[in-house]
């Protein structure tokens, strides 16, 4: 009969704790992930599990060390009629737990969790562990990336080029919407596993830009004019995440007016976009003696603070 004792090279005296240790050490050595060419270390794996089974479990330890069970947990001697201690009567029961029967599986989640990735442990044991019943064989580990992305190519949903762990280079088309923090899923571009590859996780960071900033689903530019175009007004260039466009400054235009540039924002998750909102800001000349003497003997009379009590 085995000996998961034996297997894990522990004494009948271990402690769950030197148990666990011994096992968490064979698995990480012999885990089919880093023995893809040696179908003799995926064997061993499998042996190493099914004695964790035994040895992790209370009641199948005490059994298996009553000789009641085998490593398996099939009847030590399952034509014997009563059974002994905790048999719960004979063949059919014995085997019904010897064969997955419910609630005696084996839960190794705890033990993969930061070493090989997550949740693999549970479905790892169920396919592994041998016997009836089995789990489907579980994937590579996910892959996480950060993809910086400008705040205009988020605006217009540029498509992104990313190097990938194995070198390999895709091009990602943004999705409608987009935020700081978007995570996308990319099928199959994780690790490799047993049960195919895991997936690539990608999680988009928008870079802050130089002039634009984002208001919901809007951009916002503060555009500087000269008094001269204020006054007159003026066909000006104004940057947009598109591209430059002619934007129309009306005569008499204030600091501070805000005009809107028809979806030139970001996009929505609908797929439309927002618009741009471009506030003007005059910027005067310093000391311009030109500007002083123009301007010498004319004044402004409107009380233009008397609307805050002033």
């Amino acid at each position: 009969m085995s000996d998961p004792y034996t297997i894990l090279g522990v004494p009948r005296s271990a402690s769950e704790k030197e148990v666990k240790s011994a096992y968490r050490k064979l698995a990480k050595e012999l885990h089919p992930d880093r023995n893809s060419d040696n179908p003799k270390a995926t064997e061993r794996f499998s042996e190493v599990t099914r004695a964790y089974d035994v040895l992790s479990d209370k009641d199948k330890r005490a059994r298996f060390d009553r000789g009641e069970i085998d490593m398996d947990g099939n009847p030590a001697n399952p034509f014997a009629g009563g059974g002994g201690p905790g048999m719960g009567g004979g063949f059919g029961q014995g085997m019904g737990q010897g064969m997955g029967g419910g609630s005696e599986g084996i839960d190794i989640s705890d033990l993969f969790e930061g070493l090989f990735g997550g949740g693999r442990g549970r479905g790892m044991g169920g396919n592994m562990g041998g016997g009836f019943g089995r789990q489907p064989a579980p994937k590579g580990n996910n892959v996480s990336y950060r993809l910086k992305v400008s705040l205009t190519d988020a605006a217009t949903r540029a498509a992104q080029r990313i190097t990938l762990a194995d070198g390999k280079t895709i091009d990602l088309k943004l999705p409608a919407g987009v935020e700081d923090g978007t995570q996308m899923r990319l099928n199959g571009k994780g690790e490799a596993g047993p049960g195919g590859n895991g997936d690539a996780i990608v999680t988009i960071m928008i870079e802050p830009h130089s002039f634009f900033r984002r208001d919901g689903d809007n951009l916002r530019l503060d555009l500087p004019i000269t008094l001269d175009e204020a006054v007159n007004g003026a066909k000006l260039k104004v940057p947009t995440a598109d591209g430059a466009v002619m934007l129309s400054v009306a005569p008499g235009s204030s600091s501070g007016k805000t005009l809107r540039l028809k979806e030139k924002g970001f996009s929505r998750k609908d797929g439309s976009r927002g618009d741009q909102l471009v506030t003007l800001e005059i910027d005067l000349p310093p000391s311009d003696a030109d500007l002083k003497s123009r301007l010498e003997g004319w004044a402004d009379t409107r009380n233009l603070r008397a609307k805050l009590g002033v």
